[in-house]
């Protein structure tokens, strides 16, 4: 009675890890650059790093759901086959060649499987040797400054917009009053750092993860290939308002980044020169951290 409840047990369990596997790895993507609710599939790609990211994620999908259900499959089989009533005389069998060879032989060509996609993709998504652009990316607890160090040093901060200011159809924790705008089909050089603690710069859809570490400079870049804007925010636990300072970057095309340009420079003309941060950010973020406490 027991055998006959953990084999329909194990079956159902069998059966109910192959639904779901099948879901995760054909349920498409999101087309929305942000996380939705109940979402199963990953933010629609918006660069080719990301399209990468999917690909590995599919491989790992397929190899992790076999390796589980085989191993599914085998302790049935041995609480089955080896339990107590089916042999009252337990064997004296201690080893067999054939199958340790197997079991460590087998698990080191998976890892090589998934070690050479793994590390292509590291190298691929860790810096561009044709940069068009250069975006350089400063965390502060809690905002993010951006310049523009070869399209006229523009400088400017980002800070995120508070619930009560939400205009309708702007998402909440996302939108922030400056946006960062990029050029579609461009290899975007970023360079990242911090001021103070360590913050992450992470835009999912974009397949960006960095962290902006005091006294250093990381690199990273971003090809975005649709217009569109994809939002992210800093994921390293970084104080008492970490939850308040979103990225949000907006896709344009090259002709209306050139136009973003000229209304940037004189947009930012007047604000100090990073110095520090203006003084209407200074209200706004103290707003942020009193509405946050």
């Amino acid at each position: 009675m027991i055998m006959r409840v953990l084999q329909r047990a194990a079956v159902q369990a069998v059966s109910a890890l192959f639904v779901f596997a099948i879901f995760a790895l054909f349920a498409g993507p999101s087309d929305a650059q942000y996380p939705q609710p109940w979402q199963l599939g990953m933010q629609a790609p918006g660069s080719a790093v990301k399209d990468r990211i999917h690909d590995l994620h599919n491989l790992l999908l397929v190899i992790i759901t076999v390796i589980t259900a085989f191993v599914l499959v085998l302790l049935v089989y041995v609480m089955v086959r080896f339990r107590a009533s089916a042999n009252p005389v337990p064997t004296r069998t201690t080893h067999n060649t054939a199958i340790e060879i197997l079991w460590t032989v087998i698990p080191v060509v998976i890892l090589i499987v998934i070690a050479i996609p793994s590390f292509k993709l590291l190298y691929f998504e860790d810096r561009t040797p044709n940069a068009e652009m250069t975006l350089k990316v400063t965390g502060h607890q809690w905002y993010w400054s951006y310049e523009y160090p070869d399209n006229g040093n523009i400088q400017f901060d980002s800070y995120i917009i508070q619930e009560s200011d939400l205009k309708p159809g702007q998402k909440r924790l996302l939108e922030v009053d400056n946006r960062v705008v990029l050029p579609v089909g461009t290899n975007v050089r970023i360079l990242v750092n911090g001021t103070d603690v360590m913050h992450s710069f992470f835009i999912s859809s974009l397949g960006i993860q960095i962290y902006a570490v005091p006294g250093r400079v990381n690199e990273t870049w971003v090809n975005i290939d649709r217009p569109g804007v994809y939002y992210g925010e800093c994921n390293q636990i970084c104080g008492t308002n970490h939850a308040y300072m979103p990225i949000a970057i907006e896709g344009v095309s090259k002709e209306d980044f050139a136009k973003w340009l000229v209304d940037a420079k004189k947009k930012f003309a007047a604000l100090p020169n990073q110095d520090g941060p203006s003084s209407e950010n200074v209200r706004v973020a103290a707003a942020a951290a009193s509405a946050a406490q």
